[in-house]
C-alpha cells in the first residue's frame, strides 16, 4: 500500500514538474515576444546604420556607436516638443489624480446634493461621443486651439477613472470616516487627512493610466495645434515617420558632407527612425517600475465591489 501512495506522488511530482516547465517555457516566449521588438529597435539605434538599413541587425548589434542620439538631438524641434510632453504629461497627470480622487470620493458621500444623477451624468459620457468635428467646435469656442491647456483641461475628468477610485472609496470602513466626522472633520479635512492617504495605491494606478495617455497623446496635436512651438514629442516622431527620407538629408547636411562621413553613422531614413521611437518610448517605460507594486491592488480593489 505505502509503495503504491509513493509511486503515485512521484508521478504526481513528474505531472507537476512538466506542468511547470511548460508553463515557464511558455511564458518566457511570450515575453520575448514582448521585450523583442523593443530590443530590435534599440540594437538598430546603435549599429552600423548601412547594416541597418539593409535589415541585416536582427539580434547582435555590431558596429556599434551612439552618433544617431548625438545627432537626434539636434533635430529641429526635438527638444521644444520633449519639453511639452514632459510638461503635458507632469500637469495632466497631477490635475487628472487630484480630481478623480475628488470626485470619486464626493461621490460617495450621501449627503451631495442629488448625487446619483451627477454621478451617472459624468458616467454617461463614457458610452456617447459626439464625433471629432463637434469635439473641435468646442475647443475652439473655448478658445483651447493654439493653447497648451488644449492638452489638460479636457482630460482632467475621466468617468473611467473616477469609477475606479468611487469603488476604492467604498471599499474603505465607514466607521473610519464617522470616528473623523465626530472629531469635528468636515468634508475637505476629511478628504486631506483621511481618504487621500488611505487610497494611494488607486491614484497610483490612475497616475500611470493618466500619464501613459498624455504621454502617447498626439491626435490632439494634430487637430488643434498649427504652431510648431506647441508640438508634443510623439506629433514630432509621426512627422518624421512620414519625413524621415527628408530629415535624413537635412541631418546629414548639418552634420557635414555625407562623403566625409563614416558609412557607419550617416544617417539614414530607418535610423531616423528607430532612434525618435527610442526617445519616444523609453521615458514612459521608466515609470511602471516606479509604480508597480501600487498598480495591481489598485486595479483590483478599485474594480471589485465587496
Amino acid at each position: 500500500m505505502g509503495s503504491v501512495k509513493k509511486k503515485k506522488r512521484q508521478e504526481q511530482s513528474v505531472g507537476d514538474a512538466l506542468i511547470s516547465v511548460a508553463i515557464y517555457v511558455f511564458y518566457a516566449a511570450f515575453a520575448f515576444i514582448c521585450v523583442y521588438p523593443f530590443y530590435y529597435i534599440f540594437i538598430n539605434t546603435i549599429s552600423n546604420n548601412d547594416l541597418s538599413q539593409k535589415g541585416m541587425i536582427i539580434f547582435l548589434p555590431h558596429g556599434i556607436h551612439f552618433e544617431n542620439y548625438v545627432k537626434a538631438v539636434k533635430i529641429p524641434g526635438l527638444l521644444n516638443a520633449a519639453f511639452i510632453s514632459v510638461s503635458r504629461t507632469l500637469i495632466g497627470t497631477i490635475l487628472t489624480t487630484i480630481s478623480t480622487a475628488f470626485l470619486g470620493y464626493m461621490f460617495t458621500r450621501e449627503h451631495l446634493w442629488h448625487r446619483k444623477f451627477w454621478y451617472r451624468f459624468v458616467i454617461v459620457t463614457m458610452y456617447f461621443n459626439a464625433g471629432i468635428i463637434p469635439w473641435f467646435l468646442t475647443m475652439r469656442n473655448l478658445h483651447l486651439t493654439n493653447n497648451f491647456w488644449g492638452y489638460i483641461l479636457p482630460t482632467i475628468v475621466s468617468p473611467f477613472y473616477i469609477i475606479l477610485a468611487k469603488t476604492f472609496v467604498e471599499s474603505i470602513p465607514k466607521e473610519l470616516q464617522q470616528a473623523a466626522e465626530i472629531d469635528g472633520a468636515g468634508t475637505m479635512t476629511l478628504f486631506y487627512r483621511v481618504i487621500l492617504p488611505v487610497i494611494k495605491p488607486i491614484l497610483a494606478t490612475v497616475a500611470i493610466f493618466a500619464a501613459v495617455a498624455q504621454w502617447n497623446a498626439f491626435q490632439d496635436t494634430l487637430l488643434l495645434m498649427t504652431d510648431n512651438k506647441l508640438y508634443s514629442l510623439q506629433f514630432i516622431l509621426y512627422q518624421y515617420i512620414n519625413q524621415a527620407s527628408s530629415l535624413k538629408q537635412l541631418v546629414n547636411s548639418s552634420s557635414g558632407s555625407a562623403v566625409a562621413q563614416s558609412i557607419a553613422t550617416v544617417q539614414t531614413a530607418t535610423s531616423i527612425r528607430m532612434t525618435v521611437t527610442i526617445i519616444v518610448v523609453a521615458p514612459i517605460l521608466l515609470i511602471y517600475p516606479i509604480f508597480q507594486r501600487y498598480f495591481v491592488r489598485g486595479i483590483m480593489i478599485g474594480a471589485v465591489k465587496g
